[in-house]
């Protein structure tokens, strides 16, 4: 993994130059969902995008092929994203009502296209085109402006000048296969792989397979394979908390994911959250007695997504197995001494590099194990902020609506209509981020950063002037209120005001649980009535939650609400 770094003795100790600089050609690298969203930013600033796509279409990461290609992300083909698709889809373009709640990853590119046709994104988009090298021009310190070299399908190299940078090629193009670290593994037998190279458990019949990692890929493919196999053995260094999609009352886990949960854990202590995490985990199936819990606590980590899998293990078709200690011949040998013999299949599921590598090594910063990125989108080091990187992030939330905040912003710097602060702020900013990170995340070389979905969102919002007012909508519309405090926060939220207005955000709100049932509606059945204590339950909840979203209010700003009591109307930008 090449990871380029700017040496401590070669930071910028000037601040930055302050005469603004026009942008209106863009580069953008890629068109999966961060190039897609990052054209559409583009153009709703009046700026024209260029977008380079070194494959023949769309999607990025969720375009099937049969045969993985270089240096290109790649998904198995019964492959199904696990965030429901209302937390998914991009803020002003719903999925469609009859869409399944989670979606194959044919709805997922079929969503894509839609999205592409319907803000004509197709035109702008150079297909079978590879960028070779992106290098700041001579003028930069005056112009900003960035040379691109690009190289299309017949290997004729063409150069162009970009007033600025996207960058949107994510971060599960390179895979980490790290053999060195499993003594023997030349004297294995049978055949081995990359989970990026899995397309399906067809090779796997009647095999005994061994699958080394635990997270949503190698689950993924334990489960899968074991359907086939005659035996399949999970092998984890540190173990996993295993999350189900389908959540109480069978609705999708992401309906969990509110502002008064995000409120509870600013309130509430880490530890005693972790407890209420890990027991509610525990209820479906214990952790220790499954062979599973992990060595960190629950919300140190984004957890593993599969339903599958725990009825896997207890039919006994999955046997979770602790980490290789060494490979022999066709026998995997575990550290606690056991082995497994005939072993037909290793499947490593280790997880991915990153790199940039058509940057200027000049250009990236690193901070710890990660390349430093101020708000995780800029580098800081930079004379001009006319470079900017989306979807290069990790949380507990979709990538997709993120990398449209992210986009957004940095079409909105891009214009002027945000100033960044100097080089030095930035770096301090990034190098507490990497503290923060560090000490609220279990964080390593191939997961070098993660960030709290909504925490993340808001803050970029607040920048951009999108994100919603929650104190005023309490005294103004607390129908829109309930809905923005209780319920999940889907990116509608952040159209409902400011740049990038959308008239349809406020319906989209309130017509969200409509979509979640309409692709279930397959049966007719009487609507069941709810009852009087149901009805006193739900008021008592809701009085509850209220409470303490006042309270939480006051606390942070005690001046907030006795101001919106003497003086209720709106803030003016």
């Amino acid at each position: 993994m090449i990871i380029f770094a700017l040496s401590r003795h070669t930071q910028l100790t000037h601040t930055r130059i302050k005469s603004f600089i026009m942008v209106h050609r863009v580069a953008v690298i890629g068109a999966g969902p961060s190039g897609l969203t990052s054209m559409k930013a583009c153009l709703d600033e009046g700026m024209v995008p260029t977008c380079f796509e070194s494959s023949d279409d769309l999607g990025g990461l969720w375009k099937f092929k049969e045969v993985s290609e270089p240096n290109r992300a790649s998904i198995y083909r019964s492959l199904t994203i696990n965030i429901w698709k209302e937390m998914m889809c991009y803020s002003d373009f719903p999925i469609p009502a009859d869409y399944p709640n989670y979606m194959h990853h044919s709805k997922i590119l079929t969503y894509f296209r839609m999205y592409a046709d319907h803000f004509k994104l197709l035109q702008h988009i150079r297909f079978q085109t590879s960028v070779k090298s992106v290098k700041q021009r001579p003028d930069f310190s005056r112009t900003g402006q960035w040379e691109v070299v690009t190289e299309n399908r017949d290997g004729q190299e063409e150069r162009h000048v970009f007033d600025a940078v996207i960058c949107c090629t994510g971060h599960f193009n390179y895979p980490n296969l790290p053999l060195k670290d499993f003594p023997g593994i030349e004297t294995f037998e049978g055949k081995y792989f990359h989970s990026w190279d899995y397309k399906g458990p067809e090779d796997m019949h009647g095999k005994r397979m061994v699958v080394i990692g635990i997270g949503n890929s190698g689950g993924d493919i334990a489960a899968e394979g074991s359907r086939v196999a005659e035996q399949v053995y999970l092998s984890t260094r540190s173990g996993a908390w295993i999350i189900r999609q389908v959540s109480d009352n069978g609705l999708p886990v992401d309906m969990f994911n509110t502002r008064f949960v995000h409120i509870l854990f600013k309130l509430l202590p880490m530890r005693f959250l972790n407890w209420i995490g890990e027991k509610k985990l525990n209820s479906m199936y214990d952790h220790t007695m499954y062979g599973l819990k992990p060595k960190h606590r629950l919300f140190s980590q984004i957890p593993v997504i599969n339903d599958d899998l725990p009825f896997r293990i207890l039919s006994g078709s999955v046997i979770v197995k602790p980490n290789v200690k060494e490979i022999r011949g066709s026998t995997v040998v575990f550290d606690d001494g056991s082995a497994v013999e005939n072993v037909d299949i290793i499947a490593f599921a280790t997880g991915y590099n990153y790199d940039f590598p058509y940057l200027q090594s000049s250009v990236m910063y690193k901070s710890g194990h990660r390349v430093g990125l101020y708000k995780h989108v800029f580098p800081p080091n930079l004379e001009h902020p006319t470079l900017g990187i989306v979807g290069f992030i990790h949380s507990d939330g979709s990538i997709m609506p993120q990398a449209e905040m992210q986009a957004r912003w940095i079409t909105h710097v891009f214009k002027g209509h945000k100033k960044l602060p100097s080089n030095q702020a930035m770096i301090k900013a990034v190098e507490n981020d990497t503290k923060d990170i560090e000490k609220n995340y279990i964080v390593s070389k191939l997961t070098p950063l993660q960030v709290d979905f909504v925490a993340y969102m808001d803050d970029l919002a607040r920048d951009i002037g999108v994100r919603p007012s929650l104190p005023w909508l309490f005294f103004t519309d607390y129908p829109l209120f309930k809905r923005l405090m209780w319920g999940p926060v889907t990116s509608y939220q952040y159209r409902l005001k400011g740049p990038g207005k959308w008239e349809g955000a406020r319906r989209a709100i309130f017509t969200q649980f409509n979509r979640m049932y309409q692709p279930l509606k397959t049966r007719k059945l009487d609507a069941q009535q709810v009852s009087t204590a149901g009805h006193l339950m739900k008021l008592s909840l809701i009085v509850m939650a209220t409470g303490a979203a006042i309270y939480y209010i006051h606390i942070r700003n005690p001046t907030t609400i006795p101001t919106l009591l003497s003086n209720l109307r709106p803030q003016t930008a």
